[in-house]
Formats: C-alpha cells, structure tokens, sequence
C-alpha cells in the first residue's frame, strides 16, 4: 500500500492524498460504508459503485469469522470473491465487538476469551489469530488486535488497557511479518492509537505506533461515551505525533459533523453504521439539515427528498414517498433511506477534499457544519 500526500489547507491540518492498494486508489478523506458480514445493509454492490461513489467499504472480523466462517471465505477466495467487490477493503480487528460483549468476554494477557453473541459458543482470539483471521478474509487493509477502552474508564484502567493492547500490537506486527495473503495480494496493517481520554496516555499510544513505521495508523477508543470535544482534543493530539506521510484513520466515527471537524485536525478515513441505521430508522442527513422521515410534516410533502442530492434516488422519489415507505414498514424505504445517506457522506468528504484542493476548506466547513447539524 502507498500513500501520497496531495494537498493540505493553509489554515487548518485537513488533507487530501492518495492511497493506492491492488485494488485500486482511493482518494483521501474518504469514507468506508461498513459492510459488517459482508454486505451493507439494503445496498446492492452496483448501487454502492455507481450510484453512491463508495472507493472502499469495511468489512467485521468478529461477524465475518462468526458467519459465513473462515473455511467458506477461503474457498471463495476471500470477501472480494465472496461478495463480488473487487475495489479496496478494509477489515477492523475485533476490537470493538469483544468490547461491546463485556457483560460474556475475558481479556488476559494471552488474548480475549468470549462468547458468540449467535448461539453463546466459546471463542478465543489471539493477536496472532486475528491477523490470521484478516490473511483470510483477504481485506487490503487490516486492523491490529486491540481493547477498545470505554470512554468513561478511570486512568488506571486505561493505563493497563493500554499496555495490553502495546504488548498485542507487537505479537500482531511479528505475526504479520511470518505470514502473506493467501490470494497473492498485497495487505497492509495499522496500529491503533487507543489511550481513552488521558492526554498522557494517548502521547505515548501514538509515539509507540508511529515508531512502528507502519504503512497507515489508525486512532481507535473514541465517541464510545467521551464528550465530543474531548473526542476532538485526542484527535488532535495524536495527529499532531503521527507521520504526515502515512493515513490517518478514526474507527467508527460518526456524525456529518465530527467528520468535518476530524478532517480539520488532520483525519484521512472515516467509517461509520450511523448513515445506514439512523437511515433504517427514518433519519435523513442532507445539505440543508437533518429529518426525521417519521414526522407527520413530511406526510403531503412532495418535493424531492433533497433538491440536486448526491444520489439518483434523491429526485426520484418524494419526501412523502420515504415517509409513507418507513411508516409503513416498507423494505424499499430502508433502501432508499440507505442508500441516500451514505450518498451523502460520500459526497461531504468529497466535497472537503475538494474544498482543500481549491483552498477555501476553512471558510466552507464552519457553514457546512452550521447547515448538517440544522433539525428540519
């Protein structure tokens, strides 16, 4: 994997680049539709190509290892064969979903111990069996084996969360060293930056990870219940020590505007559930603000769901449509709702990175965020 630094703002940290993976380029900031057990959900692959503008989704080591399994996956030939993707993917580690199972799982120093949230079986991950478990499913990128500490854990839990997840990071690095992708691919692996809220803690996460020399970095542990100022204050915290030659990517966050905020602190890749289950729910993001397709306003609304919107569903079908499809439960609503949403997510890093390139990325954001976070 490559990574070449394009542009950068004069008046904030925010960034355009370009990473390039065997399967193909992805233009920074960007932003990854998470795709949990290999698909995103109500979205076909074509309408995530073509009609959304995805470069690269995101894949779940938990859930993918879980079902279809690894022995299905390698006799696909991995999740670009499986689901008939053949643009760069990501895969996280686990991390977070042992973290979400706290009430069945069990860390020590080996590796996490825990419970299939499908049927209660006992698992058991390593460092080592989750890089092995990523070689299989084939991503481009993979994601080091980390604990992901809550937002709210006191310092000496995050202290000795911390040393865990440096001494897991280096059992990670030794196994990606001794193995290769068994489909002839190349992959690359990022360290994650953990450290809760503790600026401390977080200096010396990413010190550590940036002397790894690793061909990207990521920054993990954030909006898991932190206030979202601390959440910027650790981003730019760590952005200011990792390498500015190597891409920079914020796990699970988050709403239009942390993203815009992120970018200005220097976040290259972004992923998120939040535009495919709030838009699931009836929520709508556009340019314009934020709706709640539930509203009985929108009942004998028949504009368009958002004038020149980002995606061909955008025009095609009716505030009142969309609502009249969630109210009642209709399949095609999740899919419209979906697909709009993270056609616009994909079109607001856009639109960042172009606003970088032009040099006018300071005067849009504040405008842009004061537009997305507006209740309609």
């Amino acid at each position: 994997m490559k990574f070449q630094l394009q542009h950068t703002d004069p008046k904030t940290n925010a960034r355009a680049g370009l990473i390039t993976t065997d399967h193909g380029e992805v233009e920074t900031p960007v932003f990854m539709p998470v795709g949990t057990v290999g698909s995103v959900k109500a979205v076909h692959i074509s309408e995530l190509k073509d009609d959304i503008g995805a470069q690269i989704i995101l894949g779940n080591t938990y859930h993918l290892y879980l079902r279809p399994g690894l022995e299905i996956l390698q006799q696909a030939g991995g999740l670009h064969h499986f689901n008939s993707w053949n643009k760069p993917m990501l895969t996280d580690s686990g991390g977070f979903q042992v973290f979400s199972l706290n009430d069945s799982r069990k860390l020590s120093e080996e590796g996490a111990e825990f419970r299939s949230h499908l049927d209660g079986s006992r698992h058991f991950f390593t460092p080592e069996k989750v890089i092995d478990i990523q070689r299989i499913i084939g991503a481009d990128i993979m994601m080091a084996f980390d604990e992901c500490t809550p937002g709210d854990a006191d310092y000496a839990y995050a202290k000795k969360s911390l040393d865990l997840t440096e001494r897991w990071l280096d059992r990670c690095l030794t196994r990606f060293d001794e193995t290769a992708c068994p489909y002839g691919h190349s992959q690359a692996l990022f360290p994650i930056v953990q450290g809760c809220v503790y600026p401390d803690l977080r200096r010396r996460a990413a010190e550590n990870v940036a002397s790894k020399d690793a061909d990207g970095n990521a920054i993990g542990g954030l909006a898991v219940g932190e206030p979202t100022e601390k959440m910027y204050e650790m981003v730019e915290l760590v952005n200011e020590i990792l390498p500015q030659d190597k891409p920079r990517y914020l796990m699970g966050v988050g709403k239009p505007e942390n993203l815009l905020e992120a970018i200005a602190r220097g976040v290259d890749m972004f992923d998120c559930i939040m535009p495919t289950r709030n838009g699931r729910n009836g929520q709508i993001f556009t340019r314009q603000g934020v709706m709640n397709m539930r509203n009985e306003k929108w009942k004998d609304d028949f504009s368009p769901i958002e004038e020149d919107g980002p995606s061909f569903v955008d025009t095609l079908y009716s505030k009142a449509y969309l609502r009249h499809l969630i109210h009642v439960n209709e399949i095609l609503g999740l899919q419209i709702a979906s697909i709009h949403n993270l056609a616009f997510y994909v079109w607001l890093v856009e639109e960042a990175r172009r606003r970088i390139i032009a040099g006018d990325f300071s005067t849009w954001m504040p405008e842009m965020i004061e537009n997305v976070t507006r209740r309609l």
